[in-house]
């Protein structure tokens, strides 16, 4: 009986390991117009070819890509900036770190409340700068939020983001700094321009791994999209969920197709993760 008892541990994980895979390949088959119910039975790429030519589906996936890669462009280059300052001013435990990992744990959801609440034009920002005269009206705030450029939902993703860089980098950056880099400044060099030729390139590859961490996160993720978001065009989930949910059943394929388009660029970016995952391990094993 004790032997069994390893097997019967992994009984959950391989029952939802086939209900994954049985929905992945649902999801895949129906994107591809296979839905016998309906009386689809021949695969075809039209459904995709039609979400890439018609123009409200293609909006939405040039919004979606849009949103994705600025917010995680300028959450990483923010996030290895404030790691630079933490690892120069050797802040890189205690109190400070503690601080940085709490937006990191903080629902989606509830980020979307605090942007709201600071960001709107009834929010805490307009009423300040009303009280103060530089605006009449509360109304002639600036619009953050539920314009078509994704500002609001930017800012979000930044707030959680960037302490995830940090988090993702830091401990790294600490380790090569504390001796390649000390190593550099005893030969002469500057402590910045030591982190700037000598650190930051060694962390290059962790910190591009957090990039496309973040940026398929972004890419798939339905929450702040539908909270902070524009009418239109709608982010890619937003869409997808609609055409799924759509009374026409026949509308299930555009779904489909769209969580496909999603699923695409997301297993690029985790082959891309994996190549440099399989790069560092090479060369970790070579030093040793």
């Amino acid at each position: 009986m004790k032997k069994m008892v390893p097997y019967l541990l992994l009984v959950p994980q391989i029952l939802l390991a086939i209900l994954f895979v049985t929905g992945l390949i649902t999801g895949i088959t129906q994107s591809l117009g296979v839905v016998p119910a309906f009386g689809l039975k021949e695969p075809t790429l039209s459904y995709y070819k039609e979400v890439l030519k018609r123009p409200d589906m293609m909006a939405s996936v040039i919004y979606s890509l849009k949103i994705a890669f600025l917010s995680a462009t300028i959450a990483t280059v923010l996030g290895v900036i404030f790691c630079g300052i933490l690892v120069m001013g050797k802040k890189t435990g205690g109190a400070a770190m503690r601080v940085i990992q709490l937006p990191i744990i903080v629902p989606h959801v509830v980020t979307a409340l605090f942007i709201i609440n600071i960001f709107s034009q009834n929010g805490i920002l307009a009423r300040i700068a009303n009280w103060m005269g530089l605006i009449n009206d509360q109304q002639q705030f600036p619009m953050f939020l539920y314009d078509a450029n994704g500002i609001g939902i930017i800012m979000a993703y930044l707030w959680k983001e960037i302490p995830f860089i940090i988090y993702f980098v830091i401990a790294l950056m600490a380790n090569i700094n504390g001796k390649l880099g000390e190593a550099a400044v005893n030969l002469g060099a500057g402590k910045w321009t030591a982190f700037r030729k000598v650190t930051l390139p060694l962390c290059k590859d962790t910190i591009i791994s957090g990039f496309l961490i973040i940026f398929v996160f972004a890419l798939g993720a339905y929450e702040l999209p539908l909270i902070l978001g524009a009418t239109v065009p709608k982010a890619l989930p937003i869409l997808a969920y609609q055409q799924y949910i759509h009374p026409d059943l026949r509308n299930r394929p555009y779904a489909m197709a769209l969580n496909g388009i999603i699923m695409i660029i997301s297993l690029i970016g985790a082959l891309i993760y994996f190549v440099m995952m399989q790069k560092n391990i090479k060369e970790l094993t070579e030093r040793k």
